[in-house]
C-alpha cells in the first residue's frame, strides 16, 4: 500500500525534530507541543475555533489514554507513604537487605527480577510490585534512584515486553500482520533479544556507574525516594506518629506481601494481564492502605485515609504534569488524531506515524542490508506515538515486502521491526511511557527517557547489524 504524503505529515515530521531538539537541550516542550497540535488543527479542519478547541480536546484524549497508569502510581505512592508513616516499610526490606549488598547486586538483581516478573504480567504491574518492595534496600545500598528505573525499564518495558514470550501478545499481532506463525517469529526474536538486552543494560550499567563515580548523579535526586522510607514514623508533616507496636508492624510486614503474592497467584489462575492486572493490584493496595489507616490511626483513620490518597494524587498529577501536553501531541500521529479532530485524514490513512513509516519503506532500495535499516527505522518511528504496539501491525507487511525482494528473512525482519517499536514506544526512550517507572522511583520522566536514550540507540545498532547476518 502507497501512502501520498501531504502537509500533515511534513508538519508532524519538523515538530518531531523541534521537540527533540529541546528535550536534548534539557527545556520544557509543553509550548512546542500546543503549538504543533494547534498547527495541525488548523491545517487539518481550516477552522481557527476547531484547531483551538482540539489543542484542549487533545489534553483530555492524553489524560483518558494515561488515566489507568495515573491512578495505579498515585495509589502505590499513597500506600507507600502509609508504610513509612507507620514505620512497616523498615520491617519490609529488612531481609532483602541480606541478597542485595552492593549497588551492582541491586541493578541486575532487580533488572532480572524485573523481566521474569513482566514476562507472565507485563511490565505495569511489575513495576508497581517491584518498586514497592525493592526500590528502598536498592537506594540504602547505594544504587540511585535513577539506576533503578533504568534497570526496571530496560528489563521490563525493553527485554520482556519486546520478546513477550510467554504472553505473546506481540509477536501474535506482527506474525498475522505478516502472514507467518507466531512460532517462527518468537524463534526469529531470539537472538535479537538477547543481543538488544545484553547491549542495552550492560551499556546503561556502564554508564550508570561512571556518572555515580563522577558525581554526576546527585544526592538530590536520591533524596526524592528517601521520603518514602525515612526513619521518621510520622505523616509528611511530622504530627501524627504512629500507634503500631513492633509486633504489629512485623504482623504487616508478612500480610502485605502474602496479599501481593497472591494477586500474582490469582493473575496465573485467572490469566490477567496488563491493564487487568494492574487494576488487580492498584485495589490491593488500596485495601493495604484502608487497613493500615485503621489500625493505626483507630478513630482518626478515617481522614487519614483520605489524606493519604490525596498525597498519592497529588504526587501522580505532579509527575503527569509536564507528560500530558507532549503525550497530548503524540497521541495524535496515532488514529488519536481522527478521535479530536474527525475524519480529516487521507482515505488510505493508518495515522500519521504510521503513514510516515511506509513512506520511508516505499522510498528505500530493497536488500538485506537495508532491508534490515528499514524495519528499524520503521519500528522506531511507529514507537514514536508512546504505544509501542499501535505500529508492530505494520511492520508485518513491510518486513514481508522486503523478504519478498530478497528471498529470505521474513521472520527475522518481522522480528527486529517488533523489538525496535516496542523499546523505542513500550517504555524505553519515549517519556510518557517511562512514567510507571519513573513515578514509582520517584524520578524525572524525561531524565529517565534521555538516560536510557544512548543505551538504546547503541542497541539497536548492534541488533539490526546482527539481523543483518542472519538474514
Amino acid at each position: 500500500m502507497s501512502i501520498t504524503l501531504n502537509s500533515l505529515h511534513w508538519i508532524y515530521l519538523i515538530f518531531i525534530f523541534l521537540i527533540i531538539g529541546i528535550m536534548v537541550k534539557k527545556r520544557d516542550t509543553t509550548l512546542v507541543c500546543i503549538m504543533g497540535i494547534f498547527i495541525l488543527g488548523i491545517v487539518a479542519t481550516k477552522s481557527l475555533p476547531l484547531a483551538i478547541s482540539g489543542v484542549f480536546n487533545s489534553l483530555i484524549y492524553a489524560i483518558t489514554e494515561l488515566l489507568g497508569t495515573i491512578l495505579i502510581i498515585s495509589i502505590i505512592y499513597g500506600m507507600s507513604k502509609v508504610l513509612e508513616a507507620t514505620g512497616i516499610s523498615e520491617v519490609m526490606i529488612s531481609p532483602f537487605t541480606k541478597f542485595i549488598k552492593t549497588p551492582t547486586l541491586a541493578y541486575w538483581i532487580i533488572g532480572i527480577l524485573m523481566m521474569i516478573i513482566s514476562w507472565f504480567f507485563w511490565p505495569s504491574p511489575a513495576v508497581a510490585l517491584m518498586g514497592a518492595v525493592l526500590l528502598p534496600v536498592a537506594v540504602k545500598v547505594g544504587l540511585p534512584a535513577i539506576g533503578v528505573a533504568v534497570a526496571m525499564n530496560l528489563f521490563g518495558h525493553g527485554i520482556a515486553l519486546s520478546s513477550d514470550f510467554i504472553i505473546q501478545g506481540a509477536p501474535k499481532l506482527t506474525s498475522e500482520a505478516a502472514g507467518l506463525p507466531v512460532g517462527d517469529v518468537i524463534n526469529a526474536s531470539i537472538p535479537l533479544v538477547i543481543t538488544m538486552g545484553l547491549v542495552t543494560t550492560i551499556v546503561a550499567f556502564i554508564i550508570l556507574k561512571r556518572d555515580m563515580k563522577n558525581n554526576k548523579i546527585s544526592a538530590e535526586e536520591n533524596n526524592i525516594n528517601m521520603s518514602l522510607y525515612s526513619n521518621e514514623k510520622g505523616t509528611e508533616g511530622g504530627i501524627v506518629k504512629t500507634m503500631l507496636s513492633s509486633r504489629a508492624k512485623k504482623i504487616f510486614s508478612i500480610i502485605i506481601p502474602i496479599l501481593f503474592a497472591l494477586d500474582v497467584f490469582i493473575m496465573i489462575k485467572a490469566n490477567l494481564q496488563g491493564g487487568d492486572a494492574t487494576a488487580l493490584v492498584g485495589g490491593t493496595a488500596i485495601f493495604i492502605l484502608t487497613l493500615i489507616s485503621m489500625c493505626t490511626y483507630k478513630s482518626k483513620g478515617l481522614e487519614e485515609i483520605t489524606q493519604f490518597l490525596i498525597k498519592g494524587f497529588q504526587f501522580g498529577f505532579k509527575i503527569f504534569g509536564p507528560v500530558i501536553p507532549i503525550a497530548a501531541f503524540f497521541y495524535m500521529g496515532d488514529m488519536g488524531f481522527v478521535t479530536v479532530f474527525g475524519e480529516v485524514l487521507p482515505k488510505m490513512s493508518q495515522g500519521i506515524v504510521n503513514d510516515l513509516g511506509v513512506a520511508l519503506a516505499h522510498s528505500v532500495p530493497l536488500n538485506d542490508m537495508v532491508g534490515a535499516i528499514t524495519l528499524t527505522s520503521v519500528g522506531s518511528i511507529t514507537g514514536l506515538d508512546g504505544s509501542g504496539f499501535s505500529g508492530i501491525s505494520l511492520v508485518g507487511p513491510i518486513a514481508r515486502l522486503f523478504s519478498t525482494a530478497i528471498g529470505s528473512g521474513a521472520a527475522t525482519l518481522t522480528a527486529l521491526g517488533q523489538v525496535a517499536a516496542i523499546w523505542v514506544g513500550g517504555g524505553t526512550i519515549v517519556p510518557w511511557a517511562v512514567i510507571p517507572a519513573a513515578a514509582i522511583c520517584g524520578v524525572n520522566p524525561f531524565e529517565l527517557a534521555r538516560r536510557n536514550l544512548i543505551p538504546v540507540i547503541i542497541g539497536l545498532v548492534v541488533t539490526t547489524v546482527v539481523a543483518m547476518f542472519i538474514i
